[in-house]
């Protein structure tokens, strides 16, 4: 996309320039970076050598859970995600979403609960896996996430930890923008909205609740919502399902606000109920 491609009023226009601007600028300055860390990053060479990537071409965001970076394979543009050692990451609460989940090796459960060396990098590789997993799940449930690049056996997966490799959601120019950050027209964010209470909807349709519901993790690319972020995932078999349903809620219709949508955390929950309630999307079919 051009500058001189850009449509909608002008606030909307600004939004996108400044976008678009800040893209190529960020990728002008991570250039350096970037190759320095495909060639020093252990995680980035295992991938290179199995043929998942090709070239790191910027780094997207540094968080304190993750470093986000945007890459190229042999299928395009790739979102790729490396989550940072458990002991520097500030997932202090993670036992709310793991509770109820199922690792099947009481010694390992143990380590993790101790929070020990072997603990934290069983962990690692679990809390990786399981965000494939649901990515998967929610992929061929027909959702609006990015399409998974790896898998969908965890045989395939599991040799990419800590990293988790998705279809990236922008273009040449810059990544599709947080909903925490874009500017909508009224009616966009009327649109925005009905997206992300269907995007709720279809994860309770399944029996899962997102855990970190807000604008912050959903984008807006094409006039369309997409979700992401899906290692806080949880099932029904969390006992703390139900209070993180009332959270998610509670985030989405406070986050919205800056939009002009103004709809309190019961009446946001009693619709997303109501919808899961009606019939889903259509699953995607994978071809051979």
């Amino acid at each position: 996309m051009l500058l001189d491609d850009l449509t909608g009023d002008p606030r909307q226009r600004m939004g996108q320039k400044k976008r678009l601007v800040q893209g190529r600028r960020r990728a002008r300055d991570m250039d350096l970076s970037a190759e320095d860390a495909q060639d020093t990053d252990p995680t980035l060479l295992n991938l290179e050598r199995m043929g998942h990537v090709t070239e790191v071409l910027g780094e997207l965001k540094s968080g304190k859970e993750a470093t986000v970076y945007l890459a190229r394979g042999p299928r395009g543009l790739i979102a790729l995600k490396i989550y940072r050692d458990l002991q520097a990451r500030s997932f202090k609460n993670d036992a709310m979403y793991r509770a109820g989940r199922y690792i099947g090796d009481v010694r390992i459960e143990k380590a993790i609960a101790q929070r020990s060396a072997r603990g934290l990098q069983a962990q690692q590789g679990i809390w990786t896996a399981y965000e494939y997993q649901r990515l998967w799940q929610l992929w061929n449930a027909g959702l609006n996430v990015p399409e998974p690049l790896v898998g969908p056996h965890p045989s395939a997966y599991t040799e990419t930890s800590p990293a988790v490799l998705m279809r990236f959601i922008g273009d040449e120019e810059a990544a599709a923008p947080r909903l925490s950050e874009v500017v909508l027209t009224p009616e966009e964010a009327r649109r925005a909205w009905q997206e992300a209470l269907d995007g709720m909807a279809a994860l309770l349709r399944l029996g899962l609740v997102h855990g970190d519901y807000s604008t912050y993790n959903l984008l807006w690319w094409e006039n369309h919502v997409m979700m992401i972020d899906f290692p806080q995932v949880s099932d029904k078999q969390n006992p703390n399902f139900q209070l993180l349903l009332e959270r998610d809620a509670a985030s989405l219709s406070r986050s919205f606000t800056r939009h002009g949508v103004n709809e309190s955390a019961e009446a946001t929950l009693r619709e997303v109920q109501k919808r899961a309630r009606q019939p889903g999307p259509q699953p995607r079919v994978q071809l051979p």
